[in-house]
């Protein structure tokens, strides 16, 4: 009886527990870190900040200018870096590092680091703590917006220090000892070029200095507190007669010294380390209980969690408050300090297919910032950015800010300047950029031929095509919410179909079509690259987002393009790396995750799972779905399947957990798949909430069997964003077997511009 009453009182206790963990408690920031250039895992690091803060704090395991600046399988920590990095290939900007020490002055990263271990290491997305082993230290810091408070547990010492590091390529640093305080500022950045770029902060500490010097390259400087160099560094040291903690405040600025100081004091003020602490958690408790769910294992929960936390980050706030309490910038697109917000670092090849949706329906006010941002950054550039790192940087293809500009308004935003935003995208689709990324490169064969030709030197020329060809129906779609006439906008619906001019109807695929008219030859429907972005034919075929119907008809009616999405996951995961000259870490992660050709680690099939629904087979995408969201999605540090690239990959995951997904962004609608949880809860910031209930959910029970929506049977494959906005109850009922029937007729099938 005794031991009867043990076990019960130990699983009440754990039940307590559970219902006690806050989103945030849920979330394991090292998802994805356990990766390296030639295999990625999710290419993350813990981001240790707020959700679209201006700045991000991490530890730092890679070298100075590596863009793996911490992977999970690393020993030593060489410092604690600001960052604005979102993605280790596109590297980061505006860091700089700072890292204690005990005994010997050592201030080169080499030198510096220390041995941890993931034992002795808490990491939170508003908290990280490590013990750092060589020097007996245990460091904590906890982030603001533009800010962050560290903490230093040094033992009793006469010789404790702490580094700063303001990286190569132009820096300076400055200390204050009356003031207890350090400026500097960092030039480095990666990509593309600017005027009067500067990272400015200041670093703050509560102890006195005894020791301070400069140093440069890799020699101290006596007897200077001041120093301008390619690589400028400081080191302030204390003498300490207890085990204590130094603290230090640190807050930067891309406009001033001046306006550093000014984020330090409003972001801080006289906040103890605690305070800051709390304030973080409940910010993201906040800002992730948007999205409530229940009836999932823990491992889904934290799943779950960790994948909304990675979308809430990029892009970040590049803007500020000054004292006038003015919103000011200063801008990567001319280097003045200008009016107004402005974001930086996202790239719209990925994320415009699911992460900026997701804004829409759950974070619409800070995608309405966005908006404004992007405003500012035409009037100031002249074009929309395809990747912004802080400003235009040269990558991947493709004119998707005007999917990102379209589906925003689309879906109901407003407040912010969008006839310059009209502006912005009928100029990018008219105009090649100052960089092959920028606007739309081969746009005049485009706008003459209705493709971009494979043999006039232009890379990756058939996904041009496809994805100008669905840009040109955002920006249609765009054109017709704003009530412009038919004689401007109508070129646009034309060459939405575009897309039919790269199908090959003897293969039944995209490939690439010469300048004369004819198809490249040879073709190699796995070869990835040429005519291609990343991927190969297979999956860059369903790249007709906006027309999946008339696709389903190229390929001869919907029988048998359902068989060609089958085809997808039997064929072998073989391929052709001969453009690359060698095997990319993309073809690598599609080759061991035994789907065969579905590579789920990139982004250009992602939404090809959701196509049956248009093929009267949605049975097929729920099955497909909950094996992907099972497989494939872990929050571990090996827990994604590739690149999670700026929210996008994550995003996916989210809105599949939830049941539906935005395969055509610019339109009304999400298609369905099946939830994963047995309950979910959607706070939308206009009052309303969506419940998704689906009691039946399990491991086994992954089929919908039928879907009442207001206590409504409704049987169409898709949803509409207008009406889940109004508030809505959907209940699953869920079954072991498919219902191959619900959905399976064409009144059914989600929107597709030929049924227009």
């Amino acid at each position: 009886m005794k031991s009867l009453f043990s076990t019960f009182f130990l699983l009440l206790n754990i039940w307590v527990f559970s219902q006690n963990i806050s989103p945030a408690d849920y979330v394991n920031p090292l998802m994805g870190t356990q990766s390296k250039p030639s295999l990625s895992n999710g290419n993350t690091y813990p981001a240790i900040g707020l959700p679209w803060g201006m700045n991000i704090w991490t530890p730092q395991t890679g070298r100075m200018g590596d863009g793996w600046a911490y992977t999970y399988d690393a020993d030593k920590i060489k410092g604690f870096k600001q960052t604005h990095q979102p993605s280790p290939w596109m590297n980061d900007y505006g860091a700089f590092a700072i890292m204690p020490g005990v005994g010997k002055l050592k201030f080169k990263e080499d030198d510096r680091a220390s041995w941890f271990s993931h034992k002795a290491e808490i990491a939170k997305p508003y908290y990280y703590s490590v013990y750092l082993a060589d020097i007996n230290v245990t460091t904590e810091f906890t982030p603001t917006e533009r800010a962050a408070f560290f903490k230093f547990d040094f033992p009793k010492t006469d010789s404790a220090y702490v580094v700063i590091d303001a990286l190569n390529k132009g820096s300076y640093i400055k200390i204050l000892p009356k003031e207890r305080k350090i400026l500097g500022y960092t030039t480095k950045y990666s990509r593309g070029k600017y005027e009067n770029f500067k990272n400015y902060f200041i670093i703050q500490f509560d102890k006195d200095f005894d020791l301070t010097t400069t140093w440069k390259d890799d020699q101290f400087i006596k007897g200077q507190l001041e120093i301008t160099s390619d690589h400028a560094g400081a080191v302030v040291g204390f003498k300490l007669k207890n085990k204590e903690a130094v603290y230090a405040k640190v807050a930067s600025s891309f406009i001033s010294f001046e306006q550093a100081e000014l984020n330090l004091k409003r972001e801080i003020a006289d906040k103890n380390f605690e305070q800051i602490k709390a304030d973080a958690k409940d910010t993201w408790n906040k800002t992730l209980g948007k999205i409530e769910v229940k009836g999932g294992t823990d491992q889904q929960m934290r799943t779950f969690y960790s994948s909304l936390y990675r979308t809430l980050f990029f892009p970040q706030k590049l803007y500020e408050i000054d004292s006038q309490n003015k919103i000011k910038h200063w801008s990567p697109y001319n280097g003045k300090i200008l009016d107004g917000k402005m974001f930086a670092g996202t790239g719209f090849w990925d994320t415009f297919r699911a992460l900026y949706p997701f804004l829409n329906l759950v974070y619409p006010g800070i995608n309405v910032e966005m908006q404004e941002g992007l405003a500012n950054t035409f009037k100031e550039g002249g074009f929309l950015p395809e990747w912004s790192s802080p400003g235009y940087s040269d990558i991947m293809i493709g004119n998707n800010s005007a999917s990102v500009v379209a589906d925003a308004y689309i879906k109901g935003l407003r407040g912010y300047d969008v006839e310059t935003l009209w502006q912005a995208v009928k100029h990018g689709a008219t105009n090649e950029g100052p960089m092959d990324a920028v606007g739309r490169r081969g746009v005049e064969y485009y706008n003459t031929l209705g493709y971009v030709p494979y043999d006039v030197k232009i890379n990756e020329n058939a996904a041009r095509t496809l994805e100008y060809a669905y840009d040109d129906f955002a920006i249609y779609q765009l054109g017709k919410a704003l009530g412009k006439p038919a004689s401007e906008i109508d070129i646009y619906k034309k060459r939405a179909y575009n897309y039919k001019n790269v199908f090959d109807p003897e293969t039944g695929l995209m490939r690439g079509k010469n300048r004369d008219g004819k198809f490249q030859t040879p073709f190699n429907p796995f070869k990835w690259g040429d005519a291609f972005t990343e991927g190969n034919s297979w999956h860059y075929t369903w790249s007709v987002f906006q027309d999946i119907e008339g696709l389903s008809k190229l390929m001869g009616g919907k029988k048998k393009f359902e068989a060609k999405l089958d085809e997808v996951f039997s064929l072998p995961p073989v391929f052709d790396d001969s453009y690359y000259g060698s095997v990319i870490h993309e073809i690598r992660e599609m080759q061991i995750m035994n789907m065969g050709q579905y590579a789920h680690g990139n982004q250009p099939i992602q939404h090809m799972i959701y196509l049956y629904n248009y093929a009267g087979a949605p049975y097929k995408t729920q099955y497909w779905t909950r094996q992907v969201m099972d497989k494939l999605y872990m929050a571990t540090p090996d827990g994604y399947c590739g690149d999670e690239d700026n929210g996008q990959t994550s995003a996916w995951y989210i809105f599949s957990a939830l049941g539906f997904y935005p395969v055509t962004p610019a339109t009304d609608q999400y298609v369905l798949g099946a939830p994963l949880f047995k309950e979910a809860i959607i706070h939308l910031e206009n009052g309303k909430k969506i419940e998704i209930k689906a009691p039946e959910n399990s491991a086994d029970n992954l089929y919908v069997k039928s879907l009442n929506i207001n206590l409504q049977p409704y049987s169409k494959n898709w949803l509409s964003h207008k009406e889940l906005m109004k508030g809505a109850v959907l209940e699953f009922k869920m079954d072991n077997k498919p219902n191959k029937e619900r959905g399976s007729q064409e009144k059914d099938f989600p929107y597709s511009m030929s049924k227009e």
